[in-house]
């Protein structure tokens, strides 16, 4: 069988992760320390973290429908001059949670800019089939049912903001059963400007929150809503907040941040980690094309 090639330059994401995950650990050694306890040893796995989460973050760009494929069928037998001290695969699923806490951090330094212009959203993950929702054990008592647009989901609620370019911004990850306008509060913390979103955001007191802050929320108005006077490029950001549902769909189409395969709490944050980091690395990102710098403003409009 031919090998599963990654869509992203494996050299070009190892030199990133492994330049940080260097900066990480020189500034974890120069932080104060327990005392360490008298012949204690510290174990380490010969491949380092830092190609640990190369070949993860590479199978969500790479296409593959199952992990245990890529990791047997292509990096086993084909990347091993690039990682010369490859474990099994038994052992690689052993070493993915102790990566966890740096992609996270890894996670943070690719963010977007602050332009301006952010559009929020959110988007279900489910961890099983809803009519297996009364056996599920792996996520007992951290999930919960959420309705969403397509019907009743059984998982977690994966909260997105991102700008115009389609660059993340922020991100939280809730039970499905939890109201879309609960974390915004904490993540808008440090942007400012206009945040679009749907129906489902419509809140005085968070709108009153957020304006105090700099930032005006703008989201579509109930039928039963009185008009209110919007500038014609805010009621045309409305109309293109669908951009963060594309987003959405790329993060569970392409970089698969969702499937029902999971037998661990740790290693599905990481799975959802690394999707969202695999997801910045794409050569083009959805993104708008607004108006250029520079033209006069336009007129306000009724909306």
């Amino acid at each position: 069988m031919e090998p599963i090639v990654s869509r992203l330059d494996l050299t070009a994401l190892f030199c990133d992760v492994d330049d940080f995950c260097q900066t990480f650990e020189w500034a974890w050694a120069h932080q104060p320390q327990l005392p360490s306890m008298p012949g204690e040893k510290r174990s380490r796995s010969r491949l380092r973290l830092s190609e640990v989460m190369t070949i993860v973050i590479a199978f969500h760009a790479s296409g593959a429908r199952t992990f245990k494929d890529f990791y047997t069928l292509t990096v086993l037998p084909h990347w091993r001059k690039a990682f010369p001290n490859l474990v099994s695969y038994t052992r690689f699923v052993e070493l993915m949670p102790w990566c966890l806490m740096l992609l996270c951090c890894f996670l943070m330094t690719r963010r977007g800019e602050m332009t301006g212009i952010a559009f929020v959203d959110s988007t279900p993950i489910e961890v099983c089939h809803p009519a297996r929702a009364h056996s599920h054990k792996v996520f007992k008592h951290q999930v919960g049912w959420g309705k969403s647009s397509t019907g009743w989901k059984f998982g977690f609620k994966l909260h997105l903001i991102i700008n115009e370019h389609g660059e993340l911004l922020a991100f939280k990850l809730t039970p499905a059963n939890t109201d879309d306008r609960a974390p915004v509060a904490e993540m808008t913390e440090g942007i400012f400007g206009k945040l679009f979103g749907d129906r489902g955001y419509i809140s005085q007191k968070l709108f009153e929150e957020l304006y105090e802050r700099g930032l005006k929320l703008i989201t579509k108005r109930k039928r039963n809503m009185k008009q209110k006077l919007v500038t014609l490029m805010d009621k045309i950001l409305l109309r293109k907040r669908s951009l963060i549902e594309s987003v959405n769909d790329q993060l569970k189409n392409i970089c698969q941040i969702e499937h029902s395969r999971h037998r661990s709490y740790w290693n599905f944050l990481v799975n959802l980690m690394a999707g969202l980091i695999a997801y910045t690395y794409q050569p083009k990102l959805p993104s708008l094309d607004l108006q250029p710098k520079g033209l006069p403003a336009l007129p306000p409009a009724i909306f």
